[in-house]
């Protein structure tokens, strides 16, 4: 699968409710190329804090559905947020991971995902009930209402190709991106 192609389809069953964070680099590319969102948080610099990101917006706003959108160089990083995530159980919470099996932000060096590591595996295996690897466009389909209903945690790989689309930045001024992503959930008086 080409990662634009799935961004694009997690996204397009958007609810008002959702609200996504993006990861490191590419997952981040791929969530402004899909659309220019105020309720998309994208960490272009913070390797390994994704789902801790994620996680501790589920807990703030209950009320919202939290999609986090990373690639399997930042999960790596950041595993041991899968146990915290497991710990507290937040039914709000969908992980997503893009496994181009590389570390495209340095190079395209493999990453252990292209061995033996199932990321997968590590998320059911740190107590997360509903996890799985989506490896085509029909798993994906199939998969699209668990992300997006199901009670959470859920968290998927998306296994996708090495393929490098072009860049096309979320807004890169901190103090801008958070300012926006705050009025988006909050209000416009929240700034």
């Amino acid at each position: 699968m080409q990662r634009r192609e799935v961004v694009s389809a997690l996204l397009a069953p958007r609810q008002d409710n959702l609200l996504t964070v993006g990861g490191l680099g590419s997952s981040s590319w791929d969530i402004a190329a899909t659309a220019d969102n105020p309720q998309d948080f994208c960490l272009v610099g913070g390797m390994g804090l994704t789902v801790s990101v994620g996680l501790g917006l589920a807990g703030a706003r209950p009320q919202n559905r939290v999609l986090v959108i990373t690639g399997d160089g930042d999960m790596l990083m950041g595993m041991g947020s899968l146990a915290t995530v497991a710990q507290i159980q937040p039914r709000n919470l969908a992980i997503v991971v893009l496994d181009n099996e590389m570390f495209g932000e340095t190079g395209g060096q493999p990453t252990h995902t292209a061995g033996v590591t199932d990321l997968a595996a590590i998320a059911k295996g740190a107590g997360i009930p509903t996890t799985g690897t989506i490896r085509d466009a029909a798993a994906l389909q199939d998969t699209l209402p668990h992300i997006h209903e199901s009670d959470g945690p859920v968290f998927y790989v998306a296994k996708v190709s090495a393929e490098m689309p072009p860049t096309v930045y979320p807004p890169l001024d901190g103090p801008f991106a958070k300012d926006r992503f705050r009025a988006a959930v909050l209000g416009d008086g929240a700034v």
